[in-house]
C-alpha cells in the first residue's frame, strides 16, 4: 500500500527531471555554435564578429604573415599581391592590392573579415569596404608590442586564441633576448644611421616607422627621424650634411648604395659601413621584424666597433 502511494510521486519527480533535462538540451541547441568575438584594431575601432571568422581576406603582405602566425592561415581565402610568406601563402589567390583592388572579386569570396594595411589610400579603401557592411581590421603596428598584440587580437577574431597567445609570447621572449644582447649604456653615443628605402628617388623613413624603433633598440639613431612624413624623399646634399656613420638599405646586397662610395667626406664611406638587410624582414610589420632587427643590430654593432 505504501508503494502505491509513493510511486506516483516518484514518477512525477522523474518526469520533471526528464522534462527539465530536455528543456536544457533544447536551449543549448538554440544557442549559437560560437560566441561573438570583439577586439580593437590599430585605428582604435572596435571590430566585432558574431562568431570567429572563417573566410578571411588579407590585403597586405604583413597582415598575411600576422594571420599565419596567429594560427589562422587555413581560414585565409584570398590575399594581396606580394604576400609571399610563409610558403603556404604563395598558393592563395590574389585580389590585387590597396592601390589596385579587384573589389568585385574580393566580394565574390564572401569574406567575414578583411585585414587591411591601415594607412594612406588603404584607410580610404577600408571605409569603402565598411560601406559594403564588411568587417575590417586596420593593421599598422608602430612598435614591437603592437606586432605581438596584433597576433593575439587576430587570433581572437579567428578563434585561434591559444595559438595566437603562444606565438605572441614567443615573439616577446625573443625580443627580450635581442634587447638584452644589444642594449647599450646610456653614455654610449648612438651610431648615426641613414636608412635608404629607395635610391631613385632617394627615400627614407621617419621615427614613427617600426624600422626606426629597431634602429633605436640596436643603439642607433635615424638621421632623418625628425621629418614629418613617414616615408619622406630627401636629397643627396641632406645626407652629406647629416654625415651618417652607417648607411643601411633593404635588399640582398648593397648595389643600390654604390653611389655613396664616391663621397669620401662621409663617415660611412671612409669606414666602409654599408649594409643590406632583406627588405621583407624590416619593412613589413610582421613577425619577421625580429629577424630584421637582429641583422640590423649586428650591422650597427659592426659600425660601432670597426
Amino acid at each position: 500500500m505504501r508503494l502505491s502511494v509513493h510511486l506516483p510521486a516518484r514518477l512525477y519527480l522523474a518526469a520533471t527531471c526528464v522534462i527539465a533535462s530536455a528543456a536544457t538540451a533544447l536551449s543549448m541547441l538554440a544557442m549559437p555554435a560560437h560566441a561573438a568575438v570583439s577586439v580593437q584594431d590599430d585605428a582604435q575601432r572596435n571590430v566585432t564578429l558574431n562568431q570567429p571568422a572563417r573566410r578571411i581576406v588579407s590585403l597586405a603582405p604583413h597582415t598575411t604573415e600576422l594571420l599565419f602566425a596567429a594560427g589562422a592561415g587555413s581560414q585565409i581565402v584570398a590575399i594581396s599581391d606580394y604576400s609571399n610568406f610563409p610558403d603556404a601563402a604563395k598558393s592563395l589567390p590574389s585580389v590585387g592590392n590597396v592601390f589596385a583592388l579587384d573589389l568585385e572579386r574580393l566580394l565574390a569570396y564572401q569574406p567575414d573579415l578583411i585585414v587591411i594595411w591601415g594607412t594612406g589610400n588603404a584607410r580610404l579603401l577600408a571605409n569603402k569596404l565598411r560601406d559594403q557592411h564588411l568587417p575590417v581590421f586596420e593593421s599598422e603596428p608602430r612598435d614591437f608590442e603592437m606586432v605581438a598584440s596584433s597576433i593575439e587580437r587576430l587570433s581572437v577574431l579567428a578563434g585561434t586564441s591559444a595559438k595566437g597567445k603562444a606565438a605572441a609570447q614567443e615573439f616577446r621572449q625573443r625580443l627580450a633576448a635581442i634587447q638584452q644582447r644589444y642594449q647599450q649604456p646610456a653614455s654610449t653615443p648612438p651610431v648615426r644611421v641613414f636608412y635608404q628605402v629607395w635610391n631613385k628617388p632617394l627615400m627614407t623613413l621617419n621615427d614613427t616607422h617600426l624600422v626606426s624603433v629597431a634602429i633605436r633598440l640596436c643603439g642607433g639613431q635615424n638621421i632623418f627621424g625628425h621629418l614629418k612624413e613617414i616615408s619622406p624623399t630627401v636629397t643627396t646634399e641632406a645626407v652629406l650634411t647629416a654625415n651618417p656613420d652607417a648607411i643601411i638599405t633593404g635588399g640582398d646586397n648593397t648595389d643600390s648604395l654604390q653611389s655613396w662610395r664616391s663621397f669620401g667626406v662621409l663617415n660611412a664611406t671612409r669606414k666602409g659601413h654599408f649594409y643590406a638587410i632583406p627588405a621583407d624582414w624590416l619593412n613589413r610589420a610582421g613577425p619577421r621584424i625580429l629577424d630584421g632587427t637582429e641583422a640590423l643590430c649586428k650591422a650597427i654593432a659592426a659600425a660601432r666597433t670597426r
